[in-house]
C-alpha cells in the first residue's frame, strides 16, 4: 500500500493538484491514512496520533490489511482493523488499492 500511495502523489497521478498533501505532524493533518492492522504495540501510537489532531478529523482506512486485517487477521501481535481501534470515516477497498483508486477516494474529500 504504501508504494501505491507514493505512486498517487507521483508525477503520473499528482493528487497534490487535488489540494491533498503530506505532512510530518499530525498536528497540521485534516486526515489520518492507516495502512495495514494495527498491531498491539501500535495501538497506543495510533489513538496518541489521532487525539493531536485537530478537530474535524477524519480517519482513512486504506487497504484490505486496514479494514479487516487482510493475510495477519488472527495473527499473535495483531489488535485488530482500523476500526477495532479509531472511528473509520472512508474506507479504501483493495489489495493494494490502486493509486487510480486513492486518487477517486481522496477526491471525493477535497470536492474536487
Amino acid at each position: 500500500c504504501e508504494l501505491e500511495i507514493a505512486s498517487s502523489f507521483g508525477p503520473v497521478y499528482d493528487l497534490e493538484r487535488f489540494g491533498v498533501r503530506l505532512v510530518a505532524s499530525p498536528r497540521h493533518a485534516d486526515a489520518l491514512l492507516v495502512t495495514g492492522p494495527v498491531t498491539k504495540n501500535m495501538a497506543s501510537p495510533l489513538i496518541k496520533t489521532f487525539d493531536a489532531m485537530p478537530e474535524q478529523k477524519m480517519v482513512i482506512a486504506l487497504g484490505d490489511c486496514a479494514l479487516d486485517c487482510g493475510v495477519f487477521r488472527g495473527g499473535y501481535g495483531v489488535e485488530g482493523s482500523v476500526a477495532d481501534v479509531l472511528p473509520v470515516d472512508v474506507e479504501i477497498h483493495g489489495c493494494p488499492p490502486s493509486p487510480d483508486v486513492i486518487v477517486r477516494a481522496l477526491r471525493g474529500l477535497t470536492g474536487q
